[in-house]
């Protein structure tokens, strides 16, 4: 069974996304920070991370940096879960390494497509 880490700050949004990857048969690990989510990937290793950008201290896209420069978690798909949704925030979390970008509200069907993308092998 694969295993998803959700890191958002958002109950409402950790709840919405963890009950959308857990219908499609992933177990979830939820983090409301970048720290915490650093900490967990420490001793495991999801299958996808779902990442918001403003999270508290530390941004998702250093968070994505981060994880993209490190042996350890650098193949693990990492999808940018937003309210910012610019072209340009799109294109800055990509350069991070994001391996997709999607804009909040998210819609379950575009999110349940994604995550099958990266976990159906």
């Amino acid at each position: 069974m694969a295993t998803a880490l959700v890191v958002d700050d958002s109950r409402t949004d950790l709840g919405v996304i963890s009950s959308c990857l857990s219908e499609n048969g992933i177990t979830v690990i939820t983090a409301e920070s970048g720290e915490e989510a650093i900490e967990k990937l420490e001793h495991q290793t999801p299958d996808l991370i779902i990442l918001d950008v403003v999270l508290p201290g530390r941004s998702g896209f250093e968070v994505c940096r981060q994880l993209k420069a490190e042996p350890k978690t650098n193949m693990i798909p990492i999808i940018i879960c937003s309210t910012k949704g610019t072209e340009m925030d799109k294109f800055w979390g990509l350069k991070q390494g994001a391996d997709a970008y999607l804009q909040k509200p998210i819609k379950l069907d575009e999110l349940s497509g994604i995550i099958n993308k990266f976990l159906v092998k």
